[in-house]
């Protein structure tokens, strides 16, 4: 009778709702292997913590509660070019119901079972971001706020403004500091056919993922925040641990490297066989594998072609690079050439062509935004590219998503405000120092950049940073093509050192470290290739500043120092330091290099 009235009872109470029986569900953590980071569901909500300090709240649609069950997960691989050669990291996942959950050592990774299910983050006002108003190029600046508000609306076409006149669609990655040391840099990987890319839209302190244009049938992309120190964001690969495999077999024939590149001194170069030739030389001078042939050289001048500059190229041992349109975005009023790659049959005879003449890369540019048919498009590119042995390089495109391991022959992508602007706006000169001092810490964190870095000379605006702060942007930016853009005789004035050291610059690193910094402010990062240490470090105000060198971790060896000048009669501060500084003064707008072989 005691059996039977016991078991009576428990059937009862669990028929009974939690505010029934006067008690709450169990509430179980997700969490990271190494158990900093911890996930708990209440009340409909997922809050992140960092070391037991709620960083961030998310809600998903139809999720289920977390369970106690997890799956142990690994990644473990090799990147080909990148801020590591060999990267590594741990996630627990948890199937949330419709829900997939990983949290990783360092951040989190969500995928819900259908695209139409909505993921939305909590940014409070006044928390500290760094946010870039969206547009289809992802052309624009992180600048330093703590509200939506605060964000004026710029000028130019293809920023989203709502009927109150803010801006609320905001693009990856998007950077917080939600307590004090803490950061949160959301954004997003894992895009496959049939899916757009996403981006987020602002209703107050609400941010929802929404999907581009499209179908975006089947499961969605991964939505990922990166989440801890400074550190910890910029130094991890969480974007790419979440990506597909690499889908290549042979990848001997992808080599990174440098290239001399024309367009930023003269904008119709490539139409003009006679410049092309002489970055060519330039590239000789300084030892660079590549040169960039930009857009019209469909339209050479003086009755030379493209094959006759490819074929001088090549006769001095440097290999060439080529650009198109992408014949998608900005087609009319554009330079050509135009419509060669868009049907499959066209592409696919174009890029042999290219792999007979020599050719080794193309660069492709002015995609349309995020919508699902650029996103497959980007795809096919990428696919009928390495069956031709053709690096790639996306400009006018989106940012990073992963695709840089699972095809890693797309060595670099534009999709940030770089150095090219400028040519374009006089507003850059000002806003350059600190700009270059955010996006280390943002949009270069999710992958690979062709900010087209160091420039000693001035394009048609002038600029205002240091020779040192510019020679620094080639460690500081990470790029598997590093474009350089000034005038071959502005690098051929250079010291010797710098002439040098440009000629042996990698573009692949072994391993990554932030030493310090801060978004805007400052940046000191260490880049190691091989045995040798590239310390690279730039100031971002207008005032001068003292950074720090904790190089504890790195052994004496010979060191060789690149220093601001005291002034433009004397831009350069050359030494070679018997033992490693542990400060260095930057001017304003300066910075330094301190390359340690061992």
């Amino acid at each position: 009778m005691m059996k039977t009235l016991t078991t009576a009872i428990l059937l009862l109470a669990s028929l009974l709702t939690p505010a029934q029986t006067g008690h709450l569900p169990k509430i179980y953590d997700a969490v990271s292997p190494n158990g900093r980071l911890s996930v708990r569901q209440t009340q409909g909500r997922f809050v992140v913590s960092y070391k037991t300090k709620p960083v961030l709240e998310f809600t998903v649609d139809g999720a289920a509660s977390i369970p106690p069950e997890s799956r142990h997960l690994t990644a473990d691989y090799t990147m080909l070019a990148g801020k590591r050669s060999h990267c590594t990291n741990e996630a627990n996942e948890y199937q949330c119901g419709s829900l997939t959950l990983r949290v990783y050592n360092d951040g989190i990774a969500l995928r819900t079972a259908s695209c139409a299910d909505t993921v939305a983050y909590r940014i409070a006002e006044g928390t500290r971001r760094w946010m870039q108003q969206w547009t289809d190029s992802y052309e624009g600046f992180y600048p330093l706020e703590t509200s939506f508000q605060s964000v004026p609306v710029p000028s130019y076409s293809g920023i989203f403004k709502s009927a109150d006149g803010w801006n609320r669609r905001w693009g990856y990655p998007a950077l917080l500091e939600p307590t004090d040391s803490v950061f949160a840099l959301i954004s997003e990987a894992g895009i496959t056919r049939g899916h757009s890319a996403s981006c987020l839209y602002n209703d107050g302190e609400t941010y929802r993922v929404v999907p581009d244009q499209g179908d975006n049938q089947g499961v969605s992309p991964w939505r990922v925040v990166i989440i801890g120190r400074l550190a910890d964001v910029v130094q991890s690969t969480l974007v790419t641990d979440v990506s597909d495999p690499c889908r290549l077999g042979d990848t001997s024939w992808i080599h990174p490297g440098v290239v001399s590149w024309i367009y930023w001194a003269y904008n119709h170069g490539s139409n003009d066989y006679n410049i092309i030739c002489r970055y060519v030389d330039m590239a000789v001078a300084l030892r660079l594998p590549y040169v960039l042939i930009d857009a019209e050289w469909d339209e050479m001048k003086d009755g030379r072609s493209i094959e006759d500059a490819v074929a001088y190229a090549l006769s001095k041992g440097v290999k060439p690079l080529v650009w198109y349109n992408s014949s998608v975005g900005w087609v009319d009023g554009a330079p050509t050439p135009k419509y060669r790659l868009n049907k499959a049959e066209d592409r696919e005879r174009e890029f042999a062509w290219l792999e007979t003449l020599g050719v080794a890369g193309v660069k492709i540019d002015f995609f349309s935004g995020d919508n699902q048919r650029n996103m497959d498009y980007c795809q096919d590119l990428l696919e009928s590219a390495a069956r031709h042995h053709l690096l790639v390089n996306f400009h006018g495109a989106t940012v990073p998503r992963g695709w840089q391991r699972t095809y890693p022959h797309l060595m670099t992508t534009e999709a940030v405000y770089g150095a090219e602007w400028y040519n374009n706006v006089a507003t850059f000169t000002q806003q350059a120092a600190r700009h270059n001092a955010t996006l280390p810490f943002t949009r270069n964190v999710v992958g690979p950049m062709d900010y087209t870095p160091c420039t000693f000379s001035d394009s048609q605006h002038p600029h205002i940073t240091t020779h040192a702060h510019e020679l620094a942007l080639t460690v500081l930016f990470e790029s598997g093509l590093q474009h350089l853009a000034d005038r071959p005789e502005s690098y051929l004035s250079q010291p010797a050192e710098v002439q040098q050291f440009l000629g042996m610059l990698p573009t692949v690193w072994d391993e990554t470290r932030l030493l310090d910094g801060y978004p805007g402010e400052r940046v000191v990062m260490a880049r190691r290739s091989g045995a040798t240490w590239y310390v690279a470090g730039i100031n971002g105000r207008d005032e001068a500043q003292t950074l720090s060198l904790p190089l504890g971790f790195i052994e004496s060896g010979e060191a060789l120092l690149f220093a601001d000048g005291t002034s433009g009669v004397a831009p350069w501060q050359i030494s070679r330091p018997s033992s490693l500084p542990r400060t260095i003064v930057c001017q304003p707008r300066g910075g330094f290099v301190l390359v340690v072989r061992q």
